[in-house]
Parts: structure tokens; C-alpha cells; sequence
């Protein structure tokens, strides 16, 4: 059973619309579009500017964050603002993706939009989110040990998203795209009393054959 974790951490607070199947496929429309206009050799630095920018308006100044992504203004509003608030201290290229998701009014995706330009990047680079689930933080140490045994047994360098569970019992769960292995002791409990179940009832069953059946007939 493989078992893991990693360097990012999941936010302890992850809105409904991150959860969208609707809201997920417009924002890897919208994240592919981000990527093609951009040369290769300045991805990178483009995705960590924009980073930057989505982690300052969600953590450092939550309410300009808000403000800019609620419909409580209406387009062209959003576009003063932008361009009075974050033109003035920010590259052409981000303050450009901004307006173009004002206008399309999808500045509520933005962060969504931004999750998604990551995998894709990551993907380009030959790497795969992997999401590790566990009863409690793991070391340094656990988490290299962890991403080697993946390379090494799935054939991509994992990106590894860790969070917190208390319903994880011992071990680890771990997710691959839509694969799910889980080492957790609850859940190898719960497997053997399966299989213990499974005896028992071919056990009776078997008896009650001996004794429909009885030797010599």
C-alpha cells in the first residue's frame, strides 16, 4: 500500500464555488487561455506574480478581496478599480488577466481560475497533484520519504497537498486524480471484518449443504 504527504497545505476554508463542477470546467477554460498567452520560459514567473496577488487579497487584505469579487460593484466599477488599485503596482499581464475576468464578469473564479492554471502547469512539467490525507502532520523527513516512494512507483514527480483528518486512524489516504489508496487502519478494519463476514456466511452455507446433501445420497 502506498502511503504520503507534503509541502502544501490545504486551506482550512474552501468556498462552494471551489467545488462547482460548472465553476471548475469555466475555469480551466479560463487557465489554459492564461498559459497560451504566455512563453514558456516566463511561466513560472508569471504564475508566482499572480499567486502572489491572489494570496495578498485572500490573507493580507481580505476585504479589498472581496469588494473586487463580489457583485456588490458592477463592471465598470471593477475595472476602475483595477486599474486606480492594482494597474499602478502590478505587471500588464495581471492586471490585463484581471479585466479580462471583470468583464466576463468571473473575478469570483479568479482563485479557482488560479488552482487550475497550476495543474495545468504542473502537468507541463511532468508533475501530478497528489493529495495525502493524515491523522496528524507529518516530518520533513516522512513527506521526502513519501514523494520518493510515489516517483518511484507511480513514474511522475508528486506534488503532494497534505491536510489534517481525525477520521483517519493510523496510516494515510491518499488520492491520485480519481484513484484513492487508503492505508488508514479504519479502514483495513473495517476490510478484515469484511472478509471475516464473508467467511462466516460460507461457513453456514457450507453446513447447511452437509446437512441437505448427506453422504451417500
Amino acid at each position: 500500500m502506498i502511503r504520503v504527504n507534503d509541502q502544501k497545505k490545504v486551506k482550512a476554508h474552501i468556498p462552494s464555488v471551489m467545488e462547482d463542477p460548472s465553476a471548475i470546467s469555466i475555469a480551466k477554460v479560463y487557465a489554459k487561455a492564461f498559459l497560451g498567452t504566455i512563453q514558456e520560459s516566463d511561466k513560472d514567473s508569471a504564475i508566482e506574480e499572480v499567486s502572489e496577488f491572489l494570496n495578498a487579497v485572500t490573507t493580507q487584505f481580505p476585504d479589498f478581496g472581496q469588494i473586487l469579487t463580489s457583485h456588490s460593484l458592477n463592471k465598470d466599477e471593477r475595472l476602475s478599480l483595477i486599474d486606480r488599485a492594482i494597474a499602478p503596482h502590478a505587471s500588464e499581464l495581471l492586471t490585463n488577466f484581471l479585466r479580462v475576468l471583470a468583464r466576463h464578469d468571473r473575478l469570483e473564479l479568479f482563485e479557482q481560475i488560479m488552482s487550475q492554471v497550476i495543474k495545468l502547469r504542473d502537468t507541463e512539467s511532468g508533475k501530478k497533484m497528489v493529495i495525502v490525507r493524515s491523522a496528524f502532520e507529518l516530518t520533513d523527513e516522512t513527506l521526502t520519504s513519501i514523494k520518493q516512494r510515489l516517483s518511484d512507483t507511480l513514474g511522475f514527480s508528486p506534488v503532494l497537498q497534505t491536510s489534517i483528518d481525525q477520521s483517519v486512524i493510523g496510516g494515510l489516504v491518499i488520492q491520485v486524480d480519481d484513484t484513492v489508496y487508503d492505508g488508514s487502519l479504519r479502514t483495513r478494519l473495517k476490510q478484515l471484518r469484511g472478509r471475516l463476514s464473508n467467511r462466516s456466511i460460507h461457513e453456514i452455507q457450507s453446513g447447511r449443504d452437509r446437512f441437505s446433501y448427506p453422504e451417500g445420497n
